[in-house]
């Protein structure tokens, strides 16, 4: 079970090799393999970020950091204590004090920073970004840099390349915080507050949708290796997390966490993302006591419902289809009639409609299917017809995969558009990419509209 430890303020030391010596003397046997085996728990020091660490709507800890940490202590078979922060700075401080075992937080293992502490093997591979407004600067080199505000965290890895990069452009110049995160700088830009940062393409995928003028202007560096770092001494750890990551239980959970957290992001569409955003303040508080109340009434996520509205029909009640569908959650006659809904244009009826018909479609799905696995085949099924989505099961079996797994499943799903394939199925030929894509942006919807109303 997860322990956490969330500290307002950062350590004080900054995170500069000079200011962190006293520090880095202590070890308080910090990354001994030997102790945590001992004491049966991992000490892992994170960020408080999309990208790192977070507390979900259900109030459970996630996070890709999250996730692969929470599975490297099951494989050491300790428990975790996490410790929470604010900023790069604070993470790299708290480790160097001999606080904690491990930093987990999206850190690139750099030339500075390996001269510090040790580096696991890398678990995912970015590029550092330069990111502005799309309304406003629009640098397109690194000598155009120097016409702009720039702002990046401090301690890091964006602040080391410029460091590298002002020996050919003298004119760069930007500012560093040290009580951020890269989110909040990315809100800043948004804002229109700043000009440009720099931030990680893992990072810059996930804000993009939060934050519609975010726009990518050029890359500022060659890919680079996200690891996890650890004290000078802890060989022993670095070694066991090393050969984890790269063994095939490892590679199974970056994989996991992977699809979790990254792969169900759309290509981004910047006119969508921003007609979302201005339709949540003007049109969403019209409706959004009608997902709710279908939400408990069927147990389904209100928010889920909301972003499955805005995905058949951007919310407008009025909508129609090439093939007749109506109404805010796009019902087809047969379905609307069997579903008791008179009036497909009317919004209430349309509302509760659909989320039964979800729900039909998910009591439906063989309960030993786990969820979230289960919603997303129901959505599937809402989507493309529950018959073609048993025959993708079907073939997922015949094909050596987890008929029961979503992350298998939506795999298999486009095989069905595939001659090779669709003939020898009972229910044939199906648009089977449609519903991938379709629960692809019904979660991103989803993740934006939280977002947003938080």
């Amino acid at each position: 079970m997860d322990r956490i430890i969330a500290l307002a303020a950062l350590v004080a030391c900054t995170g500069l090799v000079s200011a962190c010596s006293d520090a880095e003397s202590v070890n308080n046997n910090g990354g001994d393999l030997d102790h945590i085996r001992e004491t049966g728990t991992l000490r892992v020091v994170t960020r408080n970020a999309p990208t790192s660490y977070y507390i979900d709507r259900h109030k459970k800890p996630a996070g890709p950091e999250r996730a692969l940490t929470a599975a490297f202590a099951e494989h050491l078979g300790v428990e975790i204590e996490y410790q929470v922060k604010n900023s790069i700075s604070g993470v790299l401080a708290t480790l160097a004090a001999g606080d904690a075992d491990m930093a987990a937080a999206g850190l690139t293992a750099t030339p500075a920073r390996r001269e510090r502490f040790r580096f696991s093997a890398p678990y995912q591979q970015v590029q550092q970004q330069v990111v502005c407004n799309a309304d406003s600067a629009k640098p397109e080199n690194v000598s155009e840099l120097g016409n702009v505000s720039l702002e990046v965290i401090a301690d890091s890895s964006y602040s080391e390349r410029l460091e590298s990069l002002k020996t050919d452009h003298p004119e760069l110049d930007w500012t560093e915080d040290d009580e951020v995160g890269t989110e909040q700088l990315l809100h800043q830009v948004w804002e229109g507050e700043l000009d440009c940062t720099v931030a990680d393409s893992n990072i810059v995928d996930i804000n993009r949708r939060y934050f519609p003028q975010l726009k990518v202007m050029f890359d500022l560096h060659e890919t680079e290796s996200l690891a996890w770092a650890l004290p000078p001494p802890a060989e022993a750890l670095k070694t066991q997390a090393s050969d984890w990551l790269q063994s095939a239980a490892g590679k199974q959970a970056r994989t996991a966490t992977q699809g979790r957290y990254y792969d169900y992001l759309p290509e981004f569409d910047f006119v969508d993302r921003r007609a979302l955003v201005r339709r949540i303040d003007s049109v969403l508080p019209r409706y959004d006591g009608l997902f709710d109340r279908a939400g408990e009434t069927h147990a389904l996520p209100p928010l889920l419902l909301a972003a499955q509205a805005y995905q058949e029909s951007k919310w407008d009640p009025k909508a129609k289809s090439p093939t007749g569908v109506r109404g805010l959650m796009m019902l087809t006659r047969p379905t609307a009639k069997a579903m008791g809904v008179n009036n497909r244009l009317d919004p209430a009826e349309s509302v509760r409609g659909g989320a039964k018909y979800l729900d039909r479609m998910r009591a439906r799905i063989d309960e030993s299917v786990p969820m979230p696995d289960r919603l997303f085949m129901a959505l599937s099924a809402y989507n493309i017809g529950l018959a073609h989505v048993r025959d993708a099961q079907k073939l997922a079996t015949r094909l050596g995969k987890n008929p029961k797994s979503w992350a298998d499943l939506k795999r298999v799903l486009p095989l069905l558009a595939d001659k090779r394939y669709y003939p020898s199925l009972k229910y044939g030929y199906a648009r089977g990419p449609e519903p991938v894509r379709y629960i692809h942006r019904i979660r991103d919807y989803e993740d934006v509209i939280r977002r947003h109303v938080q």
